[in-house]
């Protein structure tokens, strides 16, 4: 019998996830695949969205290049740019979109070999994140260098915010401000939502939307209501059932003692398939159709949860670690991090791609 663990990957929820994206935005959207699209696959993830997509966009030239060689052909935008001239000449021969972000890119475009022409921009600006991107005061400047690149034809401007995911913050309406001071006599298209920008700031809806974690269903902004349908199920099985007695200890550390009689379930998934370690116990799970929880502590290959209040589920019984029952981002929060991480870190377990499963 072959391990039980897997990811569900609903190619439907995703689809509709970016058709919400695009039509909330009102302009166009990259769809942003790096890190193996948020764990989800970015090949299977691309070919799912190639034919309604307006682009895609990965960290960086190795991510664009394992979509080329797949078979997308869509515009590919490098989100972090290219490291070296000579990335630069392979991003070209790749046809892709290239961030500029810092001098000696610039420099690389304007130093670029007469071969390398039609080169699209993505000129990025800091608005007050303070990590990538031109300083504002240098705005004109920047673009007329960029505009004045033989090698590139065309040139959009962008931004990133630190604080999207703040509704209550003013922090983004500083950034969408600045951003708009600064560039207002630049002649070229604009991109500034990310998937919290799209979500919350109807302002920074531009030419360019970069939907990212929403694509996959985690909603950037916890805790507030959503329209967006989780992609991956993380799933596994129950393969073994064990009965502690009370004061029996479970597992490593004995982090977990039984104050009653218990009923525990044997759950063939672990920190090495990417469910976190420090889960603290209660976290919960679905066990066929039931809620419960975890019990002990997470191993690299195997966790275990209470069976007591369900008597009907045993061996063999489903268990949903996350999914549409067990939101992403209510197991990251129990852990203090966020539902990307979790998601990226998916590994070792295989991807099922199910196409005909998204409700909503």
């Amino acid at each position: 019998m072959s391990r039980p663990s897997r990811a569900l990957i609903d190619i439907q929820a995703l689809r509709r996830n970016y058709r919400l994206a695009r039509e909330l935005h009102g302009g166009r959207a990259l769809a942003v695949l790096k890190a193996n699209a948020y764990g989800h696959g970015a090949v299977a993830c691309a070919q799912a969205l190639e034919s309604t997509a307006d682009g895609f966009a990965v960290a960086f030239l190795d991510e664009a290049i394992q979509l080329r060689q797949a078979g997308i052909e869509g515009p590919i935008l490098i989100l972090e740019g290219c490291f070296t001239q000579a990335e630069l000449v392979e991003a070209h021969a790749h046809n892709c979109w290239v961030a500029v972000h810092q001098e000696e890119q610039l420099r690389a475009l304007e130093k670029a070999p007469s071969q390398i022409r039609g080169i699209h921009a993505w000129l990025k600006f800091d608005s007050g994140m303070r990590r990538a991107g031109f300083p504002l005061a240098l705005a004109d400047t920047a673009a007329q260098r960029l505009q004045r690149c033989e090698a590139v034809s065309r040139m959009t401007l962008m931004t990133h915010f630190a604080r999207a995911d703040e509704p209550d913050s003013q922090a983004t309406e500083r950034q969408i401000a600045a951003f708009d001071t600064a560039t207002a006599g630049i002649s070229a298209e604009r991109s500034l939502a990310n998937s919290a920008g799209l979500l919350a700031w109807p302002a920074a809806r531009r030419d360019w939307a970069r939907p990212g974690i929403l694509l996959y269903g985690a909603d950037p902004l916890p805790g507030s209501p959503s329209a967006l349908l989780p992609v991956m199920t993380l799933e596994s099985e129950v393969f073994a059932v064990r009965k502690l007695e009370a004061g029996d200890a479970l597992g490593y550390g004995a982090h977990y003692v039984a104050a009653a009689p218990r009923r525990v379930g044997l759950v063939a998934v672990g920190y090495a398939d990417g469910y976190p370690r420090t889960v603290p116990q209660g976290t919960p799970v679905m066990v066929g159709a039931h809620r419960t929880q975890i019990i002990g502590r997470v191993s690299m290959d195997m966790l275990t949860i209470d069976l007591t209040d369900v008597p009907g589920e045993g061996v063999g019984s489903k268990v949903e670690l996350w999914g549409k029952n067990v939101p992403v981002n209510d197991v990251a929060s129990a852990v203090g991090t966020i539902g990307y991480e979790l998601l990226c870190h998916v590994q070792r377990v295989p991807r099922i791609y199910q196409d005909a499963i998204a409700t909503g």
